[in-house]
């Protein structure tokens, strides 16, 4: 690669960090839904990676930008209170055996069908949460302890799966509960780092198993540590400004503008797959 398209290319990925960054402090989305599309569209238009295995290196470098992104999210939101810290502490072993669980079915059976189950799965959770943004919540409380753990392993390994942070799943399932829209997605802003940081380190050991002589330069397992640089340092400083614009927001209006980003998103990565 040429110095001019390098500076392209980084100049795409730091865009993307900057408005998945503000996305991730605004809806507590953690920021993959922004970054598996672009990093996928750069992997096969630039490097011109296979696309079976651009969607999977894809969504394992989404999760390594996602974990300094989901810290900050997740430390403003903390500070406004805007966090059910009881729910994280009783979900927090049933999310990461749901990484576990999501991270070896991926290595084991990756390919462009992810692609597919990602648009289909955004399709779903925004048409839902768009039909129901003034609607009252199913119930105004959680299901039970054994109901919980299972939300939360599926959750995680399916977020695990898709590159995302798990805001995608939790912020409709919490708010479908009765749950406060700020406060469901202050929460989403911590599972997604439950859900990140050992998504992450799986696919960084899983070392060897997508073999392309097209992969960019220092990538590790299914990791592109030179995108993950590109990407990190904007959607640090935008997460801190994306949590305080959704302190000023209707949650109405958050829910709204939550079920546009993944409609748009959904839609892209489905025409991908089955292109």
């Amino acid at each position: 690669m040429d110095p001019a398209d390098f500076l392209s290319v980084a100049g795409i990925l730091a865009a993307s960090g900057a408005f998945a960054g503000f996305l991730a402090g605004l809806l507590g989305i953690g920021g993959g839904v922004i970054f598996v599309p672009v990093l996928y569209f750069v992997l096969v238009s630039v490097f011109e990676v296979l696309p079976e295995n651009a969607i999977v290196v894809a969504t394992a470098t989404s999760l390594g930008c996602m974990i300094p992104t989901s810290t900050v999210s997740c430390l403003s939101h903390y500070r406004a209170r805007n966090m059910d810290t009881g729910l994280i502490r009783r979900w927090s072993p049933w999310l990461i055996l749901g990484v576990l669980l999501g991270s070896l079915f991926s290595s084991r059976f990756g390919g462009l069908w992810l692609s597919a189950l990602f648009g289909c799965v955004l399709l779903l959770s925004s048409a839902n949460t768009l039909l129901r943004a003034k609607a009252p919540p199913l119930r105004n409380e959680l299901p039970s302890r054994p109901w919980q753990a299972l939300m939360a392993m599926f959750i995680s390994g399916f977020s695990v799966m898709l590159g995302i942070g798990g805001g995608t799943l939790s912020v409709p399932l919490l708010t479908l509960f009765g749950m406060d829209p700020r406060k469901a997605i202050g929460t989403a802003a911590a599972i997604g780092l439950f859900i990140a940081v050992p998504g992450a380190v799986g696919m960084l050991l899983a070392g060897g198993a997508v073999a392309d002589p097209s992969l960019p330069p220092f990538t590790y397992g299914r990791v592109c540590l030179l995108a993950v640089l590109c990407i990190v340092p904007f959607s640090m400083l935008l997460a801190v400004l994306g949590a305080r614009v959704n302190r000023m927001l209707d949650p109405v209006l958050l829910k709204r503008i939550f079920c546009v980003l993944l409609i748009l998103t959904g839609l892209k990565m489905l025409a991908n797959a089955l292109m």
